[in-house]
């Protein structure tokens, strides 16, 4: 008997439901983006619309296009017409430090050195298209060492970092939105989980079910209702923009990659990090794509980002088992990528956002979460699980700073006129909450998720020696001050780039692998129990 080698499609029914799901995470970093850049960064529309947004689709295009063919071509290679494209789109984590660590404190500084307001949002575009230039080619040099790093870390300590990504900075915060509107909520994401966990059939793809009855009952509750103002506004931007090539702007911003290295250098990394552990995701999910390539094809979306007029990088995105789980094969990426790039084309992004609330599609994205966490431990032995417990810890310990910080400046504090300090810490003591800790672990947590649960993984092999060496990588990168350093500024804990950043940090870590060591010393010996 030979096996019957499958042709795969370009276009499949989950491509549809992959598609409303991954083009709703695209469209709320999109929103995102014209939130920031109007009210943080005071950009005309004609810098938004007609530079920054152009960008950010030709990016899009690049990307997704580019995942659809390779997802094609390993299907077609295998005899298969079940591999999903990698799902990709702007970097929700560099979106937010570029626009507070290094575009914010541009405009600042320029309008307190006298320059106007339409100059200094001008300055500060060029120093994020530095910045997203710097992210996009840090990630381009680490494609050449990222497979070594991938063979070295075991998949528990990949899969538990995107773990805890997915239930804290996904799937809690669309549960919170879920039940702070209940009628709106709840049932769509009733349909999202009957659809996608009990197999029950709607006649039309759930996803696109659960989008219109979202839809319909924020309007018919009044969560979404009409004004005339609102819809003038939300259409005053339609037109057609071209995408530009800035390279002098990116010149003439390069003052910035020197000042603000001590950000664009740990997301570059993180993002780097943070593709790879995606890439392990989706292998464990059936799918295996080239590491070089897939990680080089990253970064040069964020290189063509910042040519084109984009601050903002663009990213594999977690994800992919839940998107495979729905259906989508190569075509959602392709419609995702062509139907992003039109609506940053046309200036429409407004107008979507008027008509179809995030409510109304935001059980995807949490479905999508529960997926990611649960895979973790699935794909994992059974004896790793204690490893991926550990890998799911600092992603928590990192949204639950930052929950920390947005509750104090809720509360008037966290502001130049009450600026954050190391005050703080004593307060937050007397309700027994060590809050330090958290911004430790929230600075680098990625890295610090993926060393605990190696060195877990390895104690619970027996591996002590192996144990070890991560350990020292932990210690390494602390006194670098890639992990657990930070600094107060007066509205944020940032990340402190210099030798020693971290020392206390960085000795733990020293005195952790010494007690390593001694195991593996211990087990020569025959003094440890074998696993």
């Amino acid at each position: 008997m030979t096996a019957v080698k499958l042709r795969p499609r370009w276009l499949v029914r989950g491509d549809i439901d992959g598609f409303f799901g991954l083009a709703l995470d695209n469209l709320i970093q999109i929103l995102l983006i014209v939130g920031l850049c109007q009210g943080v960064l005071g950009f005309s529309a004609g810098l938004l619309y007609g530079r920054v947004l152009p960008g950010v689709a030709l990016s899009l295009l690049v990307g997704n296009l580019y995942y659809s063919w390779l997802a094609y071509r390993v299907a077609a290679a295998e005899g298969r017409d079940d591999v999903t494209a990698l799902p990709y789109g702007i970097n929700t984590v560099s979106l937010f430090a570029h626009v507070f660590l290094v575009m914010l404190p541009v405009k600042l500084a320029a309008l307190a050195g006298g320059a106007g307001a339409e100059r200094s949002a001008e300055l500060a575009w060029q120093a994020g298209l530095v910045a997203c230039l710097g992210s996009g080619l840090i990630e381009l040099a680490g494609s050449t060492v990222a497979d070594t790093l991938r063979r070295l870390a075991p998949r528990a300590a990949l899969l538990s970092t995107l773990g805890g990504i997915a239930l804290t900075f996904i799937a809690i915060g669309f549960l919170f939105r879920t039940y702070a509107a209940p009628l709106v909520g709840m049932l769509p994401l009733a349909i999202i989980l009957l659809t996608y966990f009990g197999g029950v059939r709607f006649g039309l793809p759930g996803g696109l079910v659960s989008v219109l009855l979202g839809t319909a009952l924020a309007w018919a509750t009044g969560l979404v209702s009409w004004d005339s103002a609102r819809f003038a506004a939300a259409l005053s931007p339609v037109g057609f923009y071209l995408p530009g090539f800035w390279l002098g702007d990116l010149w003439a911003g390069r003052a910035a990659l020197g000042a603000y290295v001590s950000v664009i250098l740990p997301m570059g990394l993180f993002n780097l990090v943070g593709s790879l552990q995606n890439l392990e995701s989706a292998e464990a999910a059936g799918d295996r794509f080239p590491t070089a390539p897939c990680l080089a094809v990253n970064g040069l979306g964020s290189v063509v980002a910042a040519v084109a007029g984009s601050c903002f990088p663009t990213t594999i995105y977690i994800g992919h088992p839940g998107w495979k789980a729905l259906g989508a094969r190569v075509g959602y990426s392709v419609l995702n990528g062509v139907i992003m790039g039109a609506l940053c084309l046309s200036g429409t992004v407004a107008l979507l956002a008027y008509c179809v609330p995030i409510e109304a599609g935001m059980a995807i994205v949490l479905w999508i979460g529960i997926v990611i966490a649960a895979q973790a431990f699935t794909a994992t032995p059974p004896s790793h699980a204690p490893a991926v417990v550990v890998g799911l810890l600092p992603g928590i310990a990192g949204w639950g700073a930052l929950i920390a910080k947005n509750a104090l400046r809720a509360a008037g504090l966290a502001t130049p006129d009450k600026p954050l300090s190391a005050a703080l810490v004593a307060q937050f003591r007397l309700s027994d909450t060590y809050i330090d800790g958290a911004f430790a672990l929230e600075q680098g947590f990625i890295f610090s998720a993926m060393i605990l649960s190696a060195i877990t993984v390895y104690i619970v092999e027996r591996q002590f020696g192996k144990a070890a060496l991560w350990a020292l990588a932990a210690a390494a990168l602390s006194w670098v001050g890639l992990m657990h350093s930070y600094q107060w500024t007066p509205t944020d804990t940032v990340i402190l780039l210099r030798p020693g950043a971290a020392g206390n940090w960085a000795i733990g870590y020293l005195l952790f692998a010494l007690a390593l060591l001694y195991a593996q010393w211990a087990k020569s010996r025959g003094m440890v129990n074998k696993p």
